[in-house]
């Protein structure tokens, strides 16, 4: 049985909502729950049970009815809520662009965005069919518009969708900026959906939009650059695949073999549990592909393309690059053509990016996990965070982006080819000139968020003292520091082992990011297999002292 408190709380928000489907199942939970089914009880107290939080993320978490779930009244009230907050900075009029990806309501969540922009006094540019978030987030600069709204989950589980929102900059959201805007929603909540005003007097944009995107995209590969080179491509059922192509026939390299399973937009993602290319199996069609077809690489984008991974063939088998090998790679090269500015990664991420911008005379930063804070790094020549992200045009989007990502490891696959070379002999060049950094993550996916709270508890109170068999020392990364503003995570540091845990930001993950580095100046192949002994070993620690 449900208590009256909450029955009067469905039922208040069952009349207000629009969506026909979402009302239907808060019926149908009612009826299951008033007939002693515990499972639909549950159901609604974990939907009534609290606001969905807008944070530096904005919103994401799973489709379905009430304050907790992702649907059209907890849309609406954001979309309202983040027009207030624009109306408050004296932006009336100001555009704002609204993308989305092909997700489950995620073209339905976007047009209510835009009817609510558009009735508050803003001039909403609403796309005009799924697009990658990278090439919504390009269209703020190019539209100069006062703030981006781009409906996705990413690479989470079909079940689930999201809002992210930008400011004016072309940047993710950060404090107090989220504070401010969550503050605006709850003022919406506290009022009848009925009141929000709405107008469907708002253009669609679409090709200009995407031709624009293209050609700068295309302007990021030299005239004279080596052009081939033979790839796999799998959009990974997400909206990447359209423009991948226009860019690629832009730039003047050969079309890929695609993974055909993969390449079409389905929400459902029926080919993989979770859509994205860092969970174990879901590059498998890729890398069968790239075998058969003899590929130099193979390359995989998120379901909204703004993550990029790729796979080639090291000690004679193919596999998945981590994020961590690929920023490598990308900023070698960079620095290897002269390019000046700033390097910057997160601060889970590996620390041989900071070596090699030293060892080329250019600054460093490190940041706080995610492209919220890497995007706004000044004079950014490239960022990246391990969970394969990079940003490589940040004069054009200071955000993670799969699609020119794609572009530069192209162009690097095609000259290391054109000069008899390879990924794998290129990492045994980076790896020789600056000691080995091996990374590797342990993350625990979890049901019951107090799980990791709990953990987060344990490493904070008896923190491991010693990791692979040497002393470390810890510092709590939610004290903050000259470098870093606070954040919820642990740091523990030794002469050869780094490790990184903190709860996601996204997911109901903890994750525990490790890193074992050997200086530069021994045997190669020893090395390597020191640190991979030391990394099992760190792995093994660090697991015990989480309890999980």
């Amino acid at each position: 049985m449900i208590t009256d408190a909450l029955r009067a709380q469905v039922l208040a928000w069952r009349e207000q909502d629009p969506d026909v489907a979402t009302a239907a199942a808060l019926d149908e939970l009612l009826a299951r729950a008033d007939g002693g089914d515990v499972a639909a009880a549950d159901e609604l107290i974990e939907a009534f049970a609290g606001p969905l939080a807008f944070g530096t993320a904005g919103l994401r978490g799973p489709l379905g009815p009430g304050p907790a779930r992702m649907n059209r009244v907890v849309v609406s009230q954001a979309a309202a809520g983040l027009a207030a907050h624009l109306l408050s900075l004296g932006l009336e009029g100001g555009r704002v662009i609204v993308g989305f990806d092909a997700r489950y309501n995620s073209e339905v969540f976007a047009a209510d965005t835009a009817e609510i922009l558009a009735g508050a006094g803003l001039l909403p540019l609403l796309c005009s069919g799924p697009l990658p978030t990278p090439v919504a987030a390009f269209g703020i600069r190019h539209f100069e518009c006062v703030a981006g709204v781009v409906v996705t989950a990413s690479h989470n589980p079909p079940q689930d969708n999201g809002y992210k929102v930008y400011l004016g900059d072309g940047s993710q959201i950060v404090p107090p900026s989220d504070a401010q805007i969550a503050a605006r929603i709850a003022e919406v909540a506290a009022r009848p959906l009925a009141d929000i005003a709405r107008s469907d007097d708002y253009p669609l944009v679409g090709g200009e939009l995407v031709d624009a995107y293209v050609a700068r995209a295309a302007s990021l590969v030299p005239a004279d650059a080596p052009r081939d080179v033979t790839w796999v491509y799998t959009a990974m059922h997400g909206v990447g695949a359209a423009v991948v192509d226009a860019v690629v026939g832009a730039c003047g390299f050969g079309e890929p073999h695609r993974v055909a399973e993969q390449i079409e937009p389905d929400p459902a993602f029926p080919t993989v549990p979770f859509p994205n290319p860092e969970e174990p199996g879901a590059i498998d069609l890729a890398l069968a592909l790239a075998r058969q077809a003899d590929a130099d690489v193979a390359i995989a984008n998120d379901p909204d393309a703004d993550r990029c991974a790729a796979a080639a063939v090291i000690d004679g088998q193919w596999r998945m690059l981590t994020g961590d090998e690929l920023g490598a790679l990308l900023a070698d090269d960079l620095l290897r053509r002269g390019v000046t500015g700033t390097y910057a990664c997160s601060v889970v991420s590996s620390t041989l990016l900071g070596t090699m911008a030293a060892a080329h005379g250019q600054p460093f930063a490190t940041t706080l996990t995610g492209f919220k804070w890497i995007g706004r790094v000044p004079g950014l020549a490239f960022g990246y965070e391990e969970a394969i992200g990079y940003c490589t045009d940040a004069a054009a989007v200071p955000d993670k982006d799969g699609i020119t990502t794609l572009v530069r490891i192209l162009a690097l696959v095609a000259g290391l080819k054109a000069a008899g070379s390879s990924i794998a002999e290129r990492l045994d060049e980076i790896a020789t000139a600056y000691g080995v950094h091996l990374t590797s993550q342990l993350s625990f996916r979890v049901a019951d968020l107090s799980l990791i709270a709990d953990a987060m508890a344990r490493v904070r109170t008896t923190p491991p003292s010693v990791l692979a068999g040497e002393p470390v020392t810890s510092v709590d990364l939610a004290t903050g520091s000259a470098e870093l503003p606070p954040t919820d995570g642990m740091l523990f540091t030794g002469d050869r082992v780094r490790v990184v845990v903190r709860p996601s930001g996204t997911e109901p993950k903890l994750k525990c990011y490790l890193q074992v580095r050997l200086p530069a100046g021994g045997e190669l192949a020893l090395d390597r297999a020191r640190a991979t002994d030391l990394m099992a070993q760190a792995r093994a620690d660090m697991t015990r002292a989480l309890g999980l």
